[in-house]
C-alpha cells in the first residue's frame, strides 16, 4: 500500500497538505501512533505517522514543530497525519516544516478515529486483517466459545485462522509432535516440527521456514508446551498472531486443568498398584477409563530431578505420541510417572523416547516397559517389572536417557542390572572375596584368570591358550580361586554365582557396557 492508496480512500476524508509526487508512491510498512514531541526512537522506517497534536502549542510553535518533523525525518517515516481535533486544524508551522524536510503532511478530520487508519493500512497490507484489531469480531466471540466449551484444539486452530484463504497453520510441541493443523495443510514430519520450535523462548521468529511463536500457558512441562507455525510467513500479521496464541494458551490451560482431573484417578490408581490388598483394582481401572480387559502395558518413567511433575509431563507427552485408545497417566506414592496404555504402544513409546528426552537434556529421561497384560489383576504384577526394566535403564547410564523393556531382559547380564547397585557390589564382594583386592598383583590374575576360564565354558587348554600360559597355570589358578571363593568350578551353580559376581562388579554407569571389555563375553554364557 503506498500513500496515493491512503489518501485516495473517500471514507476516510484526508486532506493532503503537502507533499511531491514522488513520495507520494512510497509504500507504507505500517503505522505509529504518537503524541511525543520527539517520536524519532518510536518510529520505525516507510511507517504513516498519526498524531493529535497535543505537543504542540502557539507558543514555541516553530521550534516544536522543526523537532517533531525533523525525528520523523530521521526515523524515515512515510507520511504524517495529523489530527485536527485538538487545535481546529493542521498549524502552518507543522506543513511549514514537513515541506522543509520533505515529509509528506495530510489532515485528519476531527470526526474519524485513528483506529479506523489503523484498520484500513494493515487491511490492506495483511490481507484482510487489521494489526491492532487482528481477529474480527465475530472470530474472536466463537473461538472464546469454543474455549469455554473445552473444545479440542484443532477445532480452536481451525477457527482461528477460517477466516483467512487456505493459510496453514501448525500446532506443534518440542518433541515434533502435531497437536492440531489446519484443514487442507500438508503433514509436518517430526523432525522438521521440533526443529521449528527451537527458537529462544518468548521470541517471534519469521525465516524460510515461516514463522514460529511461542503459546504461552501455566503449569506446562517443557516436553508438552505449544508452539504455533506458519509456513508463510507473511501470512498473519504479529497481532493476530498474539492474539490466537493467547486464545490457545487459554486452551491449552483448560485442557491442563481438566487432565489434573484424571491424573488424580490414576494416581488413585497407582496406590492400588502398588498394594492391590487395599481396595478393588479392577473398579479403579474402569474409574480411569479403561477397558474391563486388555490387554493392558504398564510403563513407568524418572527423570531423577525434584521438579514436581517433570516425569510426568515427559511421559505424558510421549503417550501422547502413540494417539492410544485408551490411556491412564498418574504418578505412583515415590513419585515415579507411570501409564497403562494398549498393548501396541511399545514401539511408537520407544520411538517417541528420544525426542522427548531431548526437550530437556540435563534431566536424562529413564523408562521402564512392562510385558503386556490380560487383566486388571495382572496390572500389580506388570508394575513390578516395569520398575524392574526403570531400574535397568537407570543402570545403563545416569546421565543418559533410555526405556528399558523387561521383554528384553534375557540374559544374565541384562537381567542383573535392574537390581540396585549397592545390592550387585555387595553381592560381588561376598562372593569374589580377596579376588577384587586391586593392591595384589596375584588376586588380579586369578580374577583374570576366572573371567577367561568361565568366558572358554571351563576350557583348561583354550583358558591356557587365551592367557599364554602353561595349562598347569591354569590348574593351579583355578584351585587357588576355589580356595578364595569356597566354590567348585566343576559344579554349573557354583560358575553361575561366579559369573554372576563377575558381571556384578561394575559400577552402576559402566554395567550395561562391562562385557565389551572382550567381545565373546556378551554373547556368551557361563559353561554348562
Amino acid at each position: 500500500m503506498h500513500v496515493e492508496h491512503l489518501l485516495q480512500d473517500e471514507s476516510l476524508g484526508l486532506r493532503l497538505l503537502w507533499a511531491e509526487d514522488a513520495l507520494l508512491r512510497q509504500e507504507i510498512s505500517g503505522v505509529t501512533v504518537t503524541d511525543l514531541e520527539d517520536p524519532a526512537r518510536f518510529v520505525r522506517p516507510d511507517e504513516v505517522v498519526l498524531s493529535g497534536l497535543v505537543w504542540w502549542s502557539p507558543e514555541g510553535g516553530r521550534g516544536k514543530a522543526e523537532r517533531f518533523v525533523s525525528g520523523l525525518k530521521d526515523a524515515g517515516a512515510a507520511a504524517l497525519l495529523a489530527g485536527e481535533e485538538t487545535h481546529g486544524s493542521v498549524p502552518d508551522d507543522l506543513v511549514e516544516a514537513c515541506a522543509r524536510h520533505g515529509v509528506p503532511v495530510a489532515g485528519v478530520p476531527a470526526h474519524v478515529m485513528f483506529r479506523e487508519i489503523t484498520d484500513t493500512v494493515y487491511l490492506r497490507q495483511w490481507g484482510g486483517l487489521s494489526r491492532h484489531h487482528a481477529l474480527p469480531e465475530h472470530v474472536r466471540g466463537r473461538l472464546n466459545r469454543l474455549v469455554a466449551q473445552d473444545a479440542d484444539p484443532a477445532l480452536i486452530l481451525a477457527g482461528a485462522f477460517a477466516h483467512l484463504d487456505r493459510t496453514a497453520a501448525y500446532l506443534l510441541t518440542p518433541t515434533g509432535r502435531t497437536v492440531a493443523v489446519t484443514p487442507g495443510a500438508d503433514p509436518l514430519p517430526a523432525g522438521e516440527a521440533a526443529a521449528l520450535t527451537k527458537g529462544d523462548s518468548g521470541v517471534l521468529g519469521r525465516g524460510d521456514t515461516g514463522v514460529t511463536v511461542p503459546v504461552e500457558a501455566d503449569a506446562v512441562t517443557p516436553y508438552e508446551r505449544w508452539w504455533l507455525h506458519l509456513p508463510d510467513g507473511a501470512a498473519a500479521p504479529p497481532r493476530l498472531l498474539h492474539e490466537i496464541t493467547g486464545v490457545l494458551g487459554r486452551c491449552q490451560e483448560a485442557l491442563i486443568r481438566r487432565r489434573a482431573a484424571e491424573h488424580q484417578r490414576a494416581d488413585e490408581l497407582g496406590r492400588l498398584l502398588t498394594s492391590p490388598e487395599a481396595g478393588d483394582v479392577a473398579a479403579v481401572v474402569r474409574a480411569c477409563g479403561l477397558p474391563a480387559q486388555g490387554p493392558y502395558l504398564v510403563v513407568v518413567a524418572d527423570t531423577g530431578a525434584r521438579h514436581e511433575g517433570l516425569a510426568e509431563g515427559a511421559l505424558t507427552e510421549a503417550v501422547a505420541h502413540t494417539t492410544p485408545a485408551f490411556a491412564a497417566v498418574g504418578r505412583l506414592p515415590d513419585g515415579t510417572a507411570f501409564a497403562v496404555v494398549p498393548e501396541d504402544t511399545a514401539a511408537p513409546l520407544a520411538a517417541a523416547w528420544p525426542p522427548v528426552a531431548a526437550c530437556e537434556p540435563g534431566s536424562p529421561l529413564h523408562g521402564g516397559l512392562a510385558s503386556p497384560v490380560g487383566e486388571a489383576t495382572g496390572l500389580p504384577g506388570a508394575l513390578a517389572e516395569a520398575r524392574y526394566a526403570l531400574a535397568s535403564a537407570r543402570a545403563k547410564g545416569a546421565g543418559t536417557s533410555s526405556l528399558a523393556d523387561a521383554t528384553s531382559l534375557t540374559t544374565l547380564d541384562t537381567l542383573l542390572t535392574g537390581i540396585p547397585a549397592e545390592v550387585r557390589t555387595a553381592f560381588s564382594r561376598t562372593v569374589l572375596g580377596p579376588l577384587l583386592d586391586t593392591r595384589s598383583a596375584s588376586a588380579a590374575a586369578l580374577l583374570d584368570t576366572l573371567e577367561v576360564f568361565l568366558l572358554h565354558d571351563g576350557s583348561w587348554a583354550r583358558t591356557a591358550e587365551a592367557l599364554h600360559v602353561h595349562v598347569n597355570t591354569v590348574h593351579y589358578r583355578i584351585q587357588r580361586i576355589e580356595h578364595f571363593t569356597g566354590r567348585d568350578l566343576s559344579r554349573l551353580r557354583d560358575r553361575l554365582d561366579l559369573w554372576a559376581a563377575l558381571l556384578c562388579r561394575a559400577e552402576p554407569s559402566t554395567t550395561a557396557s562391562a562385557t565389551t571389555a572382550r567381545p565373546v563375553r556378551s554373547s556368551t554364557s557361563p559353561a554348562r
